[in-house]
């Protein structure tokens, strides 16, 4: 994205907000105007500019004194896979992938709710109802896919991925939490990189991540991967 495409797009600041991710701090996020059309390639040039999308919005952390949120993506091409994700791949080799719509499916969300109800008790996601549900996960003007990974006929996981002319961008994963131990989250991601590779499309984004923030880690077990830091992509050591 040039510098004049930058300038030209409105963006707002959001009013400081309790972080969802670190104790007693304050977040702001740089939102990209809601009314902006949007279109898989300005959102893959958004972000390679360290933004991400949720819902019909786009945006990027911009807290005054903290800089801890890091964009990270994967490079497809020098992705080397470590022992325990070749374990990984090997334990789900007979899961079947269905590529579905972006739309509204009854036995999807029945397995989003479960997630949530076990991973997010508590929280604001918790009880969702579909409009709350497809308005999250996708928006017009986007391509973005439902990855089902099924056992036999049964449904243990989606990945919802948006798809740009330089990369898939990991929206949403979720899965059923009876199949914990078949480490789905982690085999989503192997598998975005695996179809990326397969389209030719050279990064698979997976959002922010937060060192101090311990359900983040597994970002970063994906090497190499580079982080948007000081405006710039940049390995992670």
């Amino acid at each position: 994205m040039s510098q004049s495409e930058k300038n030209s797009i409105k963006c707002q600041i959001t009013v400081p907000f309790d972080c969802g991710y670190l104790p007693n701090c304050k977040a702001s996020n740089l939102v990209i105007d809601p009314e902006l059309p949007l279109n898989d390639k300005l959102l893959g040039a958004l972000l390679n500019n360290g933004f991400r999308r949720s819902g019909g919005h786009i945006y990027r952390p911009q807290c005054p004194n903290c800089q801890q949120c890091v964009s990270i993506r994967v490079p497809v091409n020098l992705f080397q896979p470590n022992r325990s994700q070749l374990r990984n791949w090997r334990q789900n080799k007979d899961l079947r992938h269905i590529a579905t719509a972006a739309a509204f499916n009854e036995e999807q969300f029945k397995l989003y709710k479960t997630y949530l109800a076990s991973r997010h008790q508590g929280s604001e996601m918790n009880n969702p109802i579909p409009a709350d549900y497809i308005g999250f996960l996708t928006s017009a003007g986007i391509k973005t896919v439902f990855h089902e990974f099924r056992q036999q006929d049964e449904l243990v996981a989606i990945a919802v991925a948006d798809r740009t002319p330089n990369g898939l961008s990991a929206v949403y994963t979720f899965f059923d939490p009876a199949h914990s131990q078949l480490g789905l989250g982690t085999y989503a991601i192997l598998w975005l990189i695996q179809h990326a590779r397969h389209l030719g499309l050279p990064w698979v984004y997976l959002g922010y991540w937060i060192k101090e923030c311990r359900k983040m880690s597994y970002k970063t077990r994906f090497k190499p991967s580079e982080g948007y830091i000081d405006n710039n992509w940049q390995e992670m050591r």
